[in-house]
């Protein structure tokens, strides 16, 4: 039996399910300011996956990278959902919105 399959699915799985903590926490910090810093990552990763010839790190370097590409609009779409009230604010960051009060 093989299984290069199903171990990049479980690495691809466990990489996809890192960065949702990852996006939740760079937003609370910093807000969306390091969205940079994810493009020069996934940049670097989905390049430097096209230069190795491991199976397992190319795939590993490949979602990553394709991953922090992805977080950069989650990032945006974090801020919208701390705006709408669904996550908490950091009350000792600088925010340039107001959070929504419902009544």
């Amino acid at each position: 039996m093989y299984f290069t399959g199903i171990t990049i699915a479980v690495m691809t799985f466990l990489t996809i399910g890192i960065w949702h903590p990852i996006v939740i926490k760079t937003e609370y910090y910093w807000g969306t300011r390091p969205w940079i810093i994810y493009l020069f990552v996934g940049i670097f990763c989905c390049a430097a996956a096209l230069f190795i010839e491991n199976v397992y790190l190319s795939s590993f370097l490949g979602v990553f990278g394709a991953s922090s590409l992805w977080a950069i609009g989650e990032l945006f779409e974090q801020k919208k959902r701390v705006e709408r009230g669904w996550f908490p604010m950091n009350p000792k960051r600088k925010h340039t919105y107001s959070p929504k009060v419902s009544a």
